[in-house]
């Protein structure tokens, strides 16, 4: 997700990776932090190839003269990428949907120089409803990757986006803030995802009614959410399942095989008191 700031990412690794520590360091950290290297190193090599939006598909005539896409059983997908990144990241996971089951998945952008959680939750609100009207669609599923998952919560549970987002999948997402890469705050919308900010504290708030199920996926060896358990969603007014994935780092959640099974599973039980797997071990 971090195509910047490398060495936040990786300082609770190298920490760990000190000769004094070396007897204690489990085969799975070790697993996690040389996948996280290589996932890092392809992604950025993929990074240019997503700089623009993506390209809408052709639209097919429809009765009444309106245009519209061919419509799936289900809602349309939605994917939304993390801080400093771009479509790109969602390259395997979308098609991995789109080859189980066709759903018509479609990968958003937001610029990097967003600094305000709340004024890309009103752009992703648009591009809802522009996806709406193109695909003939009521509602959409949205996965989001870190901040992307915050942007989508936010309009979701605050922006009235409920109405039309019927299952939010998060990945990553600091929902209670993170404390990782304090040198980071300089920038506006790391400040966002603090823990007393004041987007945590109103996301914290009351939210009767909210429609949208929730399904947060969390990994117990992400280095970007301090504490580890900030990724997961607690909420009294949410219907909301956390996930733990257990032995992949931040950045391999958008990317593996497992969780995107997860992910597919979580789309396809979509309806109201649905429960997935508790957990994904990832070898």
């Amino acid at each position: 997700m971090k195509v910047t700031g490398v060495l936040p990412l990786f300082l609770p690794f190298c920490r760990r990776l000190w000769p004094g520590r070396l007897t204690g360091l489990s085969v799975a950290l070790l697993k996690a932090t040389a996948l996280e290297a290589a996932i890092l190193a392809g992604h950025l090599l993929l990074y240019p190839t997503g700089l623009t939006q993506e390209r809408r598909s052709p639209a097919l005539p429809a009765q009444g003269g309106t245009a519209q896409l061919p419509v799936r059983s289900g809602p349309p997908v939605v994917l939304l990428h993390g801080f400093i990144d771009n479509r790109s990241v969602f390259v395997l996971l979308r098609r991995n949907l789109a080859q189980h089951g066709g759903q018509r998945v479609i990968s958003l952008n937001y610029s990097p120089l967003t600094c305000d959680i709340r004024a890309a939750a009103e752009l992703l609100g648009r591009h809802i409803e522009e996806i709406c009207e193109r695909t003939g669609s009521d509602r959409v599923d949205i996965v989001g990757h870190s901040l992307g998952g915050l942007i989508a919560r936010y309009y979701v549970q605050c922006q009235g986006g409920d109405l039309r987002v019927r299952t939010l999948v998060t990945l990553g997402t600091p929902h209670s803030g993170t404390s990782a890469a304090p040198l980071a705050n300089a920038h506006p919308i790391v400040r966002q995802m603090r823990p007393d900010s004041e987007v945590i504290e109103e996301l914290a708030g009351s939210a009767p009614g909210c429609r949208t199920r929730f399904i947060s996926f969390w990994s117990d060896l992400d280095a970007v959410m301090v504490p580890l358990e900030t990724a997961c969603l607690e909420h009294a007014d949410l219907d909301v399942q956390n996930v733990r994935v257990t032995g992949i780092g931040h950045l391999a959640l958008p990317v593996h095989p497992a969780v995107a099974a997860g992910i597919r599973e979580a789309l396809d039980t979509a309806r109201p008191g649905d429960r997935i797997a508790g957990g994904l071990t990832v070898a």
